[in-house]
């Protein structure tokens, strides 16, 4: 049965021009042009039975009929002229009753164009829900993807497409204040209703911290006082250890590609860790390893003993061309500036998580158990909890957070490339934050650089390993263009700047490029919703999340109204000496 079934008394107007994907309808009742309004949908009789085409509403005129008269049309009493209620209504799709044993089935496409005088109607209430369901393909009887409900019409509820959001990837967007983390938590509110939910959410501001049910899995990048306390994954807190790095990784660490001596300080270091990690496999349990061994691989190596062969290389004096004299080795202080800044980053505090893991980082079964904790369904967690993993990497200094967001999507990129197909589970990576770790403008082979070139693999080829990627962000313009490309779902909330709203209007199709003029005018909590998730461009209303992130919002004139003042100027200070909040 079709979901349109209008009868000509509700008619709008009729149609009175055609022009490719372009419509005119006239209305002659006043009452009804004011009904209508811009960004409506409307339904088009089509020249095929069983066919109905969608528009958006674009413009809405009033003007008078201008056309010349003759006297005899103007009568004695002069001629008061009628009016042109117009509407221009762009084309974006075609709704067919049946195809086979489907029915009601929604097409991106025009397969034929309205006839003059054919009717339109406005589409709205109950039918606009059966016809965002229909668009959603929401067919399934457990829990479904709604976001909120539509803004120009509350009582239709806007479905979305779950597996076309996470497989084509989705872009998140929206200005400081306008309800971009509300809508992240709302998300999150319907992932959590799944019973084998997979989503590892980056939380650079430590924000998500009060969404806590079974369905959430809370873990801390480790600070310096999780290491006093040998505290570790049993205790919520994760290390990262210096082994897990990769070569481009520990390249952009280590060595200043501003010293003339960068090519040999990279290919000696190379070398020595290479050496380290081969020392710490044993030739017959880890014979396997051996014969496909590169310095990327995966395994704990002692730190120490690469910093005595930079140093031995580094002092090496060999014999000289007499008998009995000596002369510096080839690297004789070339080696020193790498030696320093290994040592520095050693023993900085910050990155204690990094360089002074507990001793059960340095095991090979370590990474297995890493890997299940941020990775595994919730099914498959240890305590049937924590389908949705949030990482706070609050107390990561910003210099080195683009290289350690990035080795942790590297490792899960990783963890899913060399999963068996059949045994594979999806997962989804939501990037909070994301211009601070896939910046669009970035200095060659730096710690951003690196970064950028995981996330725009795991953009370009993640779908075809069961990996989604979220891009959350308030600055869309410096988020990697390339990363942006591939997201063919836009939630987009107000934007302000005008270099944003260009980026956004950029990901639009080109019907649908007028409804990029919205994104400064979207009021709070509302949302431009457009791409494959959902057909059809929709103007939504966030729903309240069940659980409120910390957004940080502070209300600045109530709290200086308030008789009692908040200050702890003493822990802040002892805090950012212990430079830790915990």
């Amino acid at each position: 049965m079709s979901i349109f079934d209008f009868v000509d008394a509700e008619a709008l107007g009729s149609v009175i021009s055609v022009d490719t994907a372009a419509v005119t309808i006239r209305v002659d009742d006043l009452d009804r042009l004011k009904r209508i309004q811009v960004n409506r949908l409307a339904v088009l009789q089509s020249s095929k039975p069983g066919q109905h085409l969608i528009g958006v509403v674009v413009k809405i005129t009033r003007k008078p009929d201008t056309r010349e008269l003759d006297e005899e049309e103007l009568g004695d009493e002069g001629f008061v002229p009628n009016e042109n209620n117009l509407v221009k209504v762009t084309l974006i799709g075609t709704l067919l009753d049946r195809i086979g044993s489907d029915q009601n089935v929604f097409r991106r496409t025009l397969e034929t164009v309205p006839e003059i005088d054919a009717n339109c109607f406005s589409l709205e209430g109950e039918r606009l829900t059966k016809f965002m369901q229909v668009i959603a393909d929401v067919k399934t009887d457990g829990p479904k993807l709604s976001l909120g409900c539509f803004t120009l019409d509350e009582e239709a509820i806007a479905f979305l497409n779950g597996n076309k959001l996470f497989q084509r990837h989705a872009v998140i967007v929206g200005g400081t204040g306008s309800g971009k983390s509300w809508t992240t938590a709302r998300l999150l509110d319907q992932i959590a209703e799944l019973p084998q939910a997979n989503v590892v959410l980056f939380d650079i501001h430590g924000e998500y911290r009060p969404l806590k049910s079974e369905a959430f899995k809370h873990l801390r990048i480790a600070g310096p006082s999780d290491i006093e306390h040998n505290r570790g994954l049993a205790d919520g807190v994760l290390h990262l250890p210096y082994w897990l790095l990769g070569y481009e990784a520990l390249v952009s660490m280590f060595v200043d590609r501003s010293d003339q001596n960068a090519p040999n300080q990279s290919m000696v270091m190379t070398r020595t860790i290479v050496d380290a990690k081969k020392s710490s496999l044993d030739h017959v349990e880890h014979k396997d390893i051996l014969e496909n061994f590169t310095i990327d691989s995966p395994v704990p190596f002692d730190i120490n003993t690469v910093l005595k062969g930079l140093k031995d290389l580094d002092e090496e004096m060999v014999a000289g061309a007499k008998p009995g004299t000596e002369k510096q080795g080839p690297y004789h202080g070339k080696l020193s500036r790498l030696i320093g800044r290994l040592e520095a980053k050693r023993h900085d505090r910050r990155l204690a998580f990094l360089f002074q893991p507990p001793r059960e980082c340095m095991n090979m079964v370590w990474l297995e158990r890493m890997v299940h904790a941020i990775s595994a369904g919730r099914g498959a967690q240890d305590t049937n909890e924590g389908g949705i993993k949030i990482i706070d990497f609050s107390e990561v200094p910003s210099d080195v957070l683009p290289l350690m967001v990035s080795l942790l999507a590297q490792i899960i990129f990783s963890t899913s490339l060399w999963t068996k197909s059949d045994k594979r589970h999806p997962i989804a990576i939501m990037c909070d934050e994301a211009h601070l770790y896939i910046p669009e403008r970035m200095q060659a082979d730096s710690s951003d650089a690196v970064a950028v070139e995981i996330f725009e693999r795991i953009a370009k080829e993640g779908r075809k390993y069961g990996i989604g990627l979220v891009v959350i962000s308030q600055r869309p313009s410096e988020v990697n263009r390339t990363v942006l490309s591939q997201c063919n779902n836009v939630v987009a909330m107000r934007l302000t700047n005008g270099d944003d709203q260009g980026v956004i209007k950029r990901l639009l199709p080109d019907s649908l490029g007028s409804f990029g003029d919205l994104l400064p005018v979207l009021d709070i909590g509302e949302a431009l919703v457009v791409g494959d998730a959902s057909l059809l461009p929709t103007r939504v209303r966030i729903a309240e999340p069940k659980m409120k992130p910390d957004s940080q919002t502070v209300a600045f004139w109530d709290r200086w109204n308030e008789e009692n003042p908040k200050s702890d100027t003493q822990n802040a200070v002892r805090s950012w000496r212990r430079q830790s909040t915990s």
